[in-house]
């Protein structure tokens, strides 16, 4: 094959030679700073990851014919034990300098055998026997099994706290707590049930589908780690450099063309990464010197950097893990909550452009003169980089299924890196090849980590019932405040929003999403919130987090990048984020609403969207205190911006009417102060 790259054009791309590569698999969302492994422990974990890959997608071809259990089974006996090899305890007296230590090696071996031990076609003492046997007690678990199951409780909880801190586990603690000593609690209060003794709970997380094996491990073991692979195959063919090169080509000499190259760079590079915080670190480190120059602050251009990068996590086609777990509990296929997404997404985008183009004016940054190629050029030439997007859209509408269409992408990706000499000789290197693959299930393990100790909260829930008992309890409190039905779904609504706003302040994205379906969802169905629209909801509020003090990760990495101070960098990203984070709320409180999401005729979701655009639009006028085409704007007239673009976000006709005249109110009075202070 010739070689289709043309040297001249490396050497017009912008900073060619000097720019970072970028790796969107280095940090995740719930993650912490991994091992740097070597040697032998190194070879190990590398063998072993490549391994679960090829597992993973040999189970989309040839299913084990003892069933999905059976692979969840096999599949967390391969990843946890690599959660000890490749995460630090964060304890010095345990910790060695480098590499795994002895306990660390002990965790991994006796993570291997519990893990295993249901499918060990041996006896061990009076337990064992294989799979069937370890199925057929069920509800009668053998002293033996009670013992396993523990320890492998134990072992799930460590391996969260070793990947994303204290607040999981002390969370599943709480629901094992609960689960134990719930008949204790006065059987008058609302969330009294006759309590679990111990086994019982060994058995609800270790023998059934509600527990460690329940849907958040199977989303894990058959949908994430795939599209890691995925990603890992796409930054190994040098598609996410061409993103980013492709979003910083894009615009020319104008005062907001810095802004605007780094949310069009996390909106790209979001589309495959899935990760808010590897999107906004791995953008920042191409455009925070264009930021610079253009004359940003740090605390700016990191909380620009986060939101951007927090819309990997919203963008079609791979959004974030909790997306593929919407798709499991409402059982809809994958494209379906692709749809969902897809407006919310543009409008998520659209609060933040506008923000954008608020700050170039109202900071007065300096225009930047990126130089390179044309767009247009780059896009002919490594244009082909979007076709296994395209693939996995289109294989998805011919009802191909999500893992199946992922692997046909994943293969045609790695395809596609013949056709650039640079990356060439990767994909005819087996050992390049085999450390991309690795690489990608290691990229995994924190959510497998996640997804396992979920499985301790649906457990519990489902076990007790908690999870209508409390959607009950916050009904009733809504209701207590009025009579009416829809404020009664409103106080619902806000009570709920400020419940997740909180509650993923605490855990990963992911377990927010669980643990939110689990008590949230309950209480918008029962007050006939459709579905689609309480699950869409739950998971907004849930990625909310990710840009929210103090725990704002996103943030914490751009500001790590941009040398900003933490807790302003937040505060900036969740100013920029804000406007479309009210969009959710819209999908839950008037009927209108759920044609944000795709759903029902064409004419109402043209209409909802356009009106959301425009609601979306003044709020960010009102946040970022300059009108568009007008100048800066008043206190009174920001009051007026929002409130209109609040109303807006009714989406009704007496609404409308009136948010359009706040919005012409706000116009006319910025206009007016501006005339009496020239």
């Amino acid at each position: 094959m010739s070689d289709t790259r043309d040297p001249q054009l490396d050497e017009e791309l912008p900073d060619a030679g000097q720019r970072p590569a970028i790796d969107t698999l280095e940090v995740d969302d719930a993650e912490r700073p991994a091992r740097e492994l070597s040697g032998w422990p190194e070879r190990v974990v590398a063998v072993a990851a490549f391994a679960i890959a090829i597992l993973a997608v040999w189970q989309v071809f040839r299913p084990l014919s003892q069933g999905s259990q059976y692979y969840l089974v096999v599949f967390l006996a391969g990843t946890l034990p690599l959660v000890f090899l490749a995460y630090r305890s964060g304890l010095r007296l345990l910790d060695r300098a480098s590499g795994p230590g002895v306990l660390d090696w002990a965790l991994a071996a006796v993570a291997l055998v519990v893990c295993l031990y249901p499918v060990l076609p041996f006896e061990i003492g009076s337990g064992g026997g294989g799979y069937n046997e370890f199925l057929n007690r069920q509800g009668l678990l053998d002293p033996v099994d009670v013992a396993m199951g523990t320890v492998l409780l134990v072992l799930v909880l460590e391996a969260c706290r070793r990947t994303t801190g204290w607040v999981l586990p002390v969370v599943c603690l709480a629901f094992l707590a609960y689960g134990y000593y719930g008949g204790l609690l006065p059987q008058q209060w609302t969330i009294a049930h006759a309590g679990l003794d111990f086994g019982q709970i060994v058995d609800a997380l270790y023998n059934s589908g509600s527990g460690f094996y329940g849907t958040p491990l199977d989303v894990a073991a058959t949908y994430i780690v795939l599209f890691t692979l995925y990603g890992a195959v796409l930054e190994f063919s040098g598609a996410a450099q061409f993103f980013v090169d492709l979003s910083v080509a894009a615009f020319r000499r104008s005062r907001g063309a810095a802004g605007r190259t780094a949310v069009a760079s996390g909106f790209l590079l979001g589309t495959v990464s899935g990760s808010g915080t590897a999107t906004a670190v791995s953008v920042g480190a191409v455009t925070w010197p264009i930021l610079k120059r253009a004359g940003y602050p740090p605390e700016q251009a990191g909380g620009m950097l986060a939101a951007a990068g927090v819309g990997a996590i919203l963008s079609p086609p791979t959004l974030g893990a909790a997306a593929f777990i919407v798709a499991e509990y409402l059982e809809v296929s994958y494209v379906t909550v692709l749809g969902w997404a897809l407006i919310p997404t543009v409008l998520y985008y659209l609060g933040i452009l506008l923000a954008v183009e608020i700050d170039a004016r109202r900071l007065g940054t300096r225009p930047v003169e990126i130089g390179g190629t044309s767009a247009w050029r780059l896009l002919a030439r490594f244009g082909y980089h979007f076709l296994s997007l395209i693939a996995i859209v289109v294989l998805l509408l011919l009802d191909v299924s999500a893992t199946r269409a992922v692997v046909y992408a994943t293969a045609l990706a790695f395809a596609l890196a013949f056709l650039d000499a640079r990356t060439r000789s990767r994909a005819r290197s087996p050992r390049q090849v085999f450390d991309a693959l690795s690489n990608g299930v290691r990229s995994a393990l924190p959510v497998v980590a996640v997804c396992t100790a979920a499985g301790v909260i649906t457990a519990m829930t489902t076990k007790t019932g908690l999870g209508a008992q409390l959607a009950a309890l916050l009904v009733r409190l809504a209701s207590a405040l009025s009579d009416n039905q829809t404020v009664v779904l409103a106080c619902t609504v806000a009570f709920a929003a400020v419940a997740l706003a909180l509650l993923g302040l605490a855990v990963p994205v992911t377990a927010s999403f669980i643990i939110g379906w689990a008590i949230i969802g309950p209480a918008l169905l029962a007050l006939d919130v459709p579905a689609p629209a309480a699950a869409m909801f739950v998971f907004y509020y849930s990625v909310l987090s990710e840009v929210t003090p103090p725990t704002a990760l996103a943030a914490v990495g751009a500001s790590a990048v941009t040398g900003g101070r933490t807790v302003p960098t937040m505060w900036q990203a969740l100013k920029y984020a804000l406007p479309a984070f009210l969009v959710p709320i819209v999908f839950v409180l008037t009927e209108p609403g759920e044609h944000l999401l795709g759903t029902g005729p064409v004419l109402g979701v043209l209409w909802t969207s356009v009106v959301a655009c425009v609601g979306v639009a003044a709020l960010a006028s009102a946040t970022g205190g300059w009108l568009l085409g007008i100048g800066p704007a008043p206190v009174a007239a920001r009051v007026l911006a929002g409130a209109g673009g609040l109303v807006l976000l009714y989406l009704e006709p007496v609404a409308l009417i009136v948010g359009l005249a706040a919005l012409a109110a706000a116009a006319g009075y910025t206009l007016l102060s501006r005339r009496r202070t020239k």
